[in-house]
């Protein structure tokens, strides 16, 4: 088993033990994140596309957010409601961008393959290896919305909530203008299989991961005064996922063989944080060379 999926197993498995035995009412919000999952399995095998559980990522935290909100006290608080509002209109953002991403292009190259290896079982294993997997995952990221909702009821927002809406907005930021410059790169009919690298992609092979990571941080952030440093857990999952999981190391290994010219945009362009073509440390070790 390979070391990262390893460790990301080991962290799922310590992350839920420490929001099932943290004394708040995190069971609920499981259990609505895997009936929620479960309901969407079932439409996946009558569409006979898993891919539709990628359009319902970001919807998911809208619905387990303001479950978190109404459930956890009759007059949520102004941390409560911002928290939820923010999670809102990314989760809402991000589900219209990839349905829309996704419309005519049939079910995506992931999990057509996992069809393909698994054959007549995929419809139940893809159930416990798709669905309820995302719904954990989700359940165990979405925590943060949950510890939001605690504490008592602040006169105003301070230094930490104002770092807090500062990193959501250009995480926020750096997501839709990079997921937007993509979008508008493959609608050239002249761009077909080649690599992206202008704009956001020119600091980074993933700034839209990197806002999706930066988002997450910016709403622990405000959540971590009322719900103590259980609240990093959220960014801290979100970031490893899309880091060695799910997003920048299967894309790469994917895009390498598929586009012609990203093993060079590999070697040029930061993987994560947008630095450019150029950072600092690269331009030290060529001026040391020379």
């Amino acid at each position: 088993m390979d070391r990262d999926v390893l460790i990301f197993i080991v962290a799922t498995l310590v992350g839920s033990a420490l929001l099932l035995t943290s004394g708040q009412p995190f069971a609920s919000g499981l259990l609505v994140a895997v009936v929620a999952f479960s309901l969407l399995w079932l439409v996946s095998l009558a569409l006979k596309n898993a891919s539709i559980v990628d359009v319902f990522w970001g919807l998911g935290f809208v619905v387990v957010g303001w479950y978190y909100l109404h459930s956890c006290s009759d007059t949520p608080t102004v941390r409560g409601w911002l928290v939820c509002g923010l999670v809102t209109v990314w989760g809402l953002r991000l589900a219209l961008h990839i349905g829309i991403r996704n419309s005519g292009s049939g079910e995506d190259y992931r999990y057509a393959k996992w069809r393909e290896e698994a054959g007549a079982r995929f419809w139940w294993i893809s159930f416990f290896k798709v669905f309820l997997l995302q719904a954990i995952l989700l359940w165990i990221v979405s925590s943060s919305l949950l510890l939001a909702q605690l504490g008592p009821v602040a006169p105003f927002l301070g230094l930490l909530e104002a770092i807090g809406i500062g990193l959501w907005a250009v995480g926020f930021f750096f997501e839709v203008v990079a997921d937007w410059q993509l979008a508008r790169f493959k609608r050239e009919p002249k761009n077909k299989g080649q690599v992206m690298r202008g704009g956001l992609w020119s600091l980074s092979r993933h700034p839209n991961y990197f806002g999706e990571a930066v988002l997450w941080w910016g709403i622990g952030v405000l959540a971590l005064p009322v719900g103590g440093w259980l609240a990093l857990l959220s960014p801290l999952m979100i970031t490893f996922l899309l880091l060695r999981i799910s997003g920048v190391t299967m894309l790469d290994a994917a895009l390498v063989d598929r586009r012609p010219g990203y093993a060079e945009y590999i070697r040029s362009t930061p993987a994560f944080f947008p630095l450019g073509s150029s950072p600092w440390w690269r331009r030290r070790r060529a001026s040391s060379r020379a």
